[in-house]
């Protein structure tokens, strides 16, 4: 990896679904924000992560991790940061950051490693058209 890693950024408002009943964004819903940004981050390198399916393969989740640090609440505009920090023949790890957009306050970091499968679930090498990444 470089010194200084293509980051990509995801924006958009809070929706109700979801927040708890104090309107407070339920921790889960920060994991579905990283997938958001892992989407944008594919997208903005030239590709889809519907591509790579096509293609028959997967990056299977095999370990995430969350720092929370302030909540955010109901229809906040928040972005996601997105990059990578490591990059195996078989595996990757994404590292994340979301700010609320309009103050630029950090309010969760984190990151997830996958590894790619085929169809059947058998580790595969990614492929070199996607190395890219």
């Amino acid at each position: 990896m470089s010194e200084s890693p293509f980051v990509a950024e995801a924006t958009f408002h809070v929706r109700y679904a979801e927040t708890d009943a104090q309107g407070i964004v339920h921790h889960a819903s920060y994991i579905v924000y990283f997938e958001e940004g892992r989407s944008e981050y594919i997208r903005q390198r030239g590709s889809s992560y519907a591509e790579f399916e096509r293609s028959g393969l997967y990056l299977a989740v095999t370990e995430i991790n969350a720092r929370y640090i302030k909540a955010a609440r109901y229809d906040d505009r928040l972005t996601v940061r997105c990059w990578i920090v490591k990059y195996r023949s078989r595996s990757l790890v994404f590292e994340y950051e979301i700010i609320h957009t309009e103050t630029g306050e950090k309010l969760l970091t984190g990151s997830s490693t996958h590894i790619c499968i085929n169809r059947e679930g058998a580790i595969m090498r990614i492929p070199q058209a996607w190395q890219l990444w």
